[in-house]
């Protein structure tokens, strides 16, 4: 109400809008930090992709115990089954294991890319 009496319709429709336009610019505040928040995340996500450093060619896979920790399989670097007890090694040493028993793993062939026949 003003002091010389009640709203008319209008200037209560106008009051609304106001309300309205005030709330929606508020929102749209909100929304615009939402989408710069997570564009700047995309973009930390992009960064970090591009310096991650490329997965090795070969890993030999350790079993958990015993002092020599004996080598349980040979992976190719990218294979998912590779345990966390893996070690990047080179092609000469994923060889010389292949040559010593220790078995490719089943699910990455490494033998069969390496061109191990045994």
């Amino acid at each position: 109400m003003r002091g010389d009496g009640p709203l008319s319709r209008l200037e209560a429709l106008q009051f609304v809008r106001r309300v309205v336009e005030q709330q929606a610019q508020r929102q749209l505040g909100l929304i615009d930090r939402w989408i710069a928040q997570e564009e700047r995340r995309e973009a930390e996500r992009r960064r970090g992709e591009e310096m991650r450093p490329a997965p090795p060619d070969w890993l030999l896979e350790h079993g958990l115990s015993g002092p020599q920790r004996q080598s349980v399989y040979v992976h190719t670097g990218t294979c998912w089954n590779a345990g966390d007890c893996s070690r990047p090694v080179t092609r000469e040493q994923a060889l010389h294991a292949l040559q010593q028993q220790v078995p490719a793993c089943s699910h990455c062939r490494p033998d069969t890319i390496l061109g191990y026949l045994e």
